[in-house]
């Protein structure tokens, strides 16, 4: 998995980097089979001060991207949320990957009724 951080208007400190690699684990345990990953982290210089810490990734994965986003006071609660999301946004694909295969129909046992006919 390749892995890409970066910042607007915040320099990615090991910290935080060492943060979001431990928080992306949950994810590769779940699904293994992520391509890239691009984290995008910002602080907007809003007027107002909730919500001003942003991050937002785009977790690309066999035929599909998956994007999440989020904001919080705090930059730390921001990832945290972000990941929360972005694993139930995984688990979902997983789920809609493991329901298409289907056994069938020609396949399926007989129950006898055919050959009551």
């Amino acid at each position: 998995m390749n892995l890409t951080i970066s910042g607007h208007h915040l320099e990615v400190t090991p910290a935080i980097r060492e943060y979001v690699q431990n928080k992306l684990e949950r994810i590769t345990r779940h699904f293994d089979h992520v391509i890239d990953t691009h984290v995008f982290l910002a602080i907007d210089n809003l007027t107002e001060k909730e919500k001003r810490q942003k991050a937002e990734i785009n977790l690309q994965v066999s035929g599909k991207i998956l994007h999440v986003a989020s904001a919080a006071q705090d930059l730390y609660a921001a990832i945290d949320t972000l990941m929360d999301r972005l694993d139930r946004q995984v688990l979902k694909h997983k789920s809609m990957l493991q329901d298409h295969s289907h056994v069938a129909h020609k396949r399926l046992p007989d129950n006898g009724e055919a050959a009551a006919a």
